[in-house]
């Protein structure tokens, strides 16, 4: 069974970075398409970054572009969402997720789900 486990998120003021990190378990990451969702108060999930199996392709939300960096290192299992220039905005639980077929921004093809980090931007 495919387990994803976050970590990295917290309370910073606005302009801060973050680096979240998702370890996978259970799996070849390489076989695995591994995106990040978040979910604010209120609000409804959101994609806010995907990366290939094999990092060739990256996507990003407009509202993150040019901000977030999603990487992949297969070789430790590890995803992670660099996030720069934060916004009050970005306040939201950050959820890790992973597909066996899909490179795509849209949640219901995603096939595991962590349990996601906070992260709460002040300004």
């Amino acid at each position: 069974q495919v387990q994803l486990v976050e970590s990295g998120g917290g309370l910073v003021q606005a302009g801060d970075s973050l680096r979240l990190s998702c370890a996978v378990s259970g799996h070849t990451l390489s076989r695995l398409v591994m995106g990040w969702f978040r979910q604010g108060p209120g609000e409804e999930r959101e994609f806010v970054a995907a990366i290939s199996k094999s990092a060739d392709s990256t996507a990003y939300a407009n509202s993150v572009k040019g901000r977030c960096t999603i990487s992949r290192d297969n070789a430790k299992n590890t995803v992670y969402l660099q996030m720069n220039s934060l916004k009050p905005e970005d306040t939201a639980h950050y959820y890790c997720a992973a597909s066996n077929a899909y490179y795509t921004v849209h949640p219901a093809r995603y096939d595991y789900w962590g349990q996601g980090t906070q992260v709460t931007v002040s300004s």
